[in-house]
């Protein structure tokens, strides 16, 4: 199991920024996200995470439980990072770390703020906390009918390594996996 920097593990009291979170408005992509920050999530953002998933069905619905979980010293460790400007959350990704496979298994951004560039920020600074933290590969999978999402990761050089048939419900469908080698 990989040992967390004290600013990326998701548990209370520890800090919430790294100084990469005010990147240079000339790196960012997509030059609508200048203004927001990427910090670690902590569990006083339970519910603004809950209102955000509710504004995106094909999203993951966790539970409050679900949140909560991804918090505590108990069970699989978890990366919750949250994009927030000044009017408080915008978006947030969610990923299972086991060893040296990650798992992407939410990413939502709020309906006002999309396609604006923070998915691609939020996935990106994923991506560099994972390589840091000695992971190999990011994992995740998403409905065969997203297009838009297949073409996002695509785009973040994830490719398409499998399915899993009738994994998702209502209605049921296949789901597409992607992987993304980190090393």
């Amino acid at each position: 199991m990989p040992r967390f920097s004290p600013v990326l593990r998701t548990r209370p009291g520890e800090a919430e920024l790294r100084s990469v979170d005010l990147i240079p408005t000339w790196l960012i992509a997509g030059a609508f996200a200048i203004g927001m920050i990427v910090r670690a999530a902590n569990p006083a953002d339970v519910p603004a995470l809950m209102a955000l998933q509710l504004e995106s069905p094909a999203a993951a619905q966790w539970s409050r439980a679900q949140y909560e979980a991804a918090f505590s010293h108990a069970g699989p460790q978890r990366v919750v990072l949250v994009i927030e400007d000044e009017h408080g959350a915008a978006g947030f990704v969610a990923a299972l770390a086991v060893n040296h496979e990650w798992e992407i298994e939410n990413l939502v951004i709020a309906f006002a703020s999309r396609r604006r560039g923070l998915a691609t920020r939020l996935v990106r600074e994923l991506v560099e906390t994972a390589q840091q933290e000695g992971a190999a590969m990011l994992l995740l999978e998403v409905r065969e009918s997203n297009r838009t999402a297949r073409a996002f990761y695509e785009k973040l050089q994830f490719t398409e390594i499998g399915r899993r048939p009738g994994y998702y419900h209502q209605p049921e469908e296949d789901a597409i996996l992607y992987r993304r080698e980190l090393k």
